[in-house]
């Protein structure tokens, strides 16, 4: 749990379920096919040999000629041995594949180039009804690139079993390829533990690890629980360069390392030197500290979500005749809009609100107006409007905004089906990205103010509960143990929010809160929304993007 009046860490956090199996505990089988040919669904298996392992120790072995009922090429008996005459007593796949599926069980299949030999006993057990095998499995082929890489000549199994000393030399049967193949395992395995490679999910994932430096790092991966929290990269300095959130900390980090392709992650990975992490009671606990950390570190690699350098807003001005302006912050006005993080995407706002009303647009009035001439606003440049006349659509533009937003998106979609009539695209993009940032902002808003208006609120949802105030989260404890002591945090009633780290954890916390499964618990004010449903762009506008 983590205090965040005092920022540190307290004792008493939840904990989970581990989802990743210790390699220890998890049972192997290390198998080996022979066949008539390479395709599965054309050739036919004529040996199996197994060794299955439990805590690494050895619990069974399977061993079997299988009757192909196919002819075996010749260049097969040369390469295994195995001749028409050995198979035509043995047993047929029929009679061998239920026991061996039995003997399989739900352990981890491990096989040199395994999916050649998974395939052909899919191949089988689909043809007699037995639907595909659902182990997971790990290829001793893909680990040794990985583990071994510029050590052989070659990662055939014949080099790899020399190179590790196995007592078994591989000769093309099924069961000493088997036993070659699982000595070769355990070799690799023992290497990969030394890079912190310790659990099932590691494991799997280790043959998709990027290069050198990524493998040499995943050890700093190691100490990371499977559990909700804050991770933080750092470079060589200590100064945090990246901050994530995640429910599983170790299997969310560890994915950075294999699978994440990025240029930028790729940079990040060189410049890091330690990993740290804050465990938390739930998940909103972690993405509202995330939010907080990236404002208050602002780490490089956090482009996307690092706070920007300044807030803009759509303001409708508090002047004789208003208009819209764009401000830095909300000081002076009648109505705010916002914020935004760019001047663009205010710039889109206004475009869409100006779609939406007929208030003036020019800046001077008294020069004249070339979009009051076009008919798409009113405005008093030639004395054409008096300021009883003009105030009523100033007033119409302020209720539309705070609780009647129909009224205002209404003629903005009939300007966007109008100019995708007529194919003017371009325009219907920027008429329907401002559409989506105005209603984003209204909603954000509403968010806002509701919370303001609820005051304290203490919720609970799947075993958590939490507490906040204002729209700031001041607590989280697992609902199962003592509530922590009342924090001494002042959360003064905001009218407006003053940073986007504000708005962003507010609208967190009431998806939170008004997600089905979430029980409110106390309310010191009133938590409640505008009957008025801010208008989406319904699937026929989608369509057009």
């Amino acid at each position: 749990m983590f205090d965040y009046a005092r920022g540190m860490t307290l004792v008493g956090q939840r904990t989970f379920d581990e989802l990743g199996a210790s390699l220890a505990e998890v049972p192997f089988c290390v198998l080996d096919l022979e066949t008539t040919g390479v395709a599965p669904d054309t050739c036919a298996i004529t040996e199996i040999g197994a060794v299955r392992f439990e805590g690494g120790i050895e619990t069974g072995r399977f061993q079997t000629l299988v009757n192909p009922r196919a002819p075996i090429p010749p260049t097969v008996t040369v390469i295994t041995g195995i001749t028409q005459a050995m198979v035509i007593d043995a047993p047929l796949i029929e009679e061998v594949l239920p026991s061996f599926l039995e003997f399989l069980g739900s352990s981890v299949i491990v096989g040199h180039n395994v999916r050649f030999d998974i395939a052909f006993l899919n191949a089988a057990a689909l043809r007699l009804g037995y639907g595909r095998l659902a182990n997971r499995s790990a290829d001793t082929l893909r680990l040794a690139r990985r583990l071994a890489a510029g050590e052989v000549r070659n990662f055939r199994l014949n080099s790899l079993a020399a190179h590790f000393g196995s007592p078994t030399v591989p000769n093309h049967r099924a069961f000493e390829d088997a036993l070659a193949t699982a000595h070769v395992f355990w070799a690799l395995l023992e290497r990969a533990g030394s890079i912190g490679v310790t659990h099932l999910d590691d494991l799997l994932a280790l043959p998709t690890i990027k290069g050198s430096r990524a493998l040499g790092k995943l050890a700093l991966t190691e100490r990371l629980p499977r559990s909700p929290g804050v991770y933080l990269f750092k470079d060589r300095s200590g100064g945090i360069i990246y901050v994530g959130k995640a429910t599983n900390l170790r299997s969310r980090v560890r994915s950075y390392f294999a699978g994440d392709h990025r240029r930028q992650v790729d940079a990040m990975l060189r410049d890091l030197h330690r990993i740290d992490h804050i465990p938390t009671t739930c998940e909103v606990e972690a993405a509202v500290l995330e939010l907080r950390l990236i404002d208050g570190e602002r780490p490089r690699y956090n482009k996307r979500s690092k706070p920007p350098r300044s807030l803009h807003w759509v303001t409708v001005t508090d002047e004789r005749y208003p208009r819209l302006s764009i401000t830095r912050s909300p000081a002076r006005g009648i109505i705010h809009v916002g914020p935004f993080r760019s001047r663009r995407q205010a710039e889109l706002v206004m475009h869409a609100i100006w779609d939406g009303s007929r208030i003036r647009r020019c800046t001077s009035p008294g020069k004249g107006c070339d979009f009051a001439q076009l008919g798409v606003c009113v405005c008093p440049c030639r004395g054409q409007v008096s300021p009883t006349d003009y105030q009523v659509i100033v007033t119409d533009l302020v209720t539309a905004l705070r609780d009647d937003s129909e009224r205002l998106f209404a003629p903005v979609k009939e300007r966007l089906e109008t100019l995708a009539i007529h194919q003017r695209y371009e325009e219907a993009a920027r008429c329907r990205d401002g559409w989506d940032h105005l209603s984003r902002a209204l909603r954000r808003r509403r968010e806002w103010d509701a919370l303001q208006r609820a005051g304290s609120v203490v919720a609970r949802r799947d075993g958590t509960i939490i507490s906040l105030e204002r729209g700031r989260l001041l607590d989280a404890w697992d609902s199962d143990a003592t509530a922590p002591m009342a924090t001494s945090i002042d959360v003064e009633p905001a009218g407006m929010p003053d940073s986007m780290l504000a708005v962003e954890e507010a609208a967190l916390l009431w998806r939170w809160l008004t997600d089905p499964s979430t029980e409110i618990l106390s309310v010191s004010g009133e938590l409640a929304m505008p009957v008025d449903r801010i208008p989406e762009l319904d699937a026929l506008d989608r369509t057009r993007r």
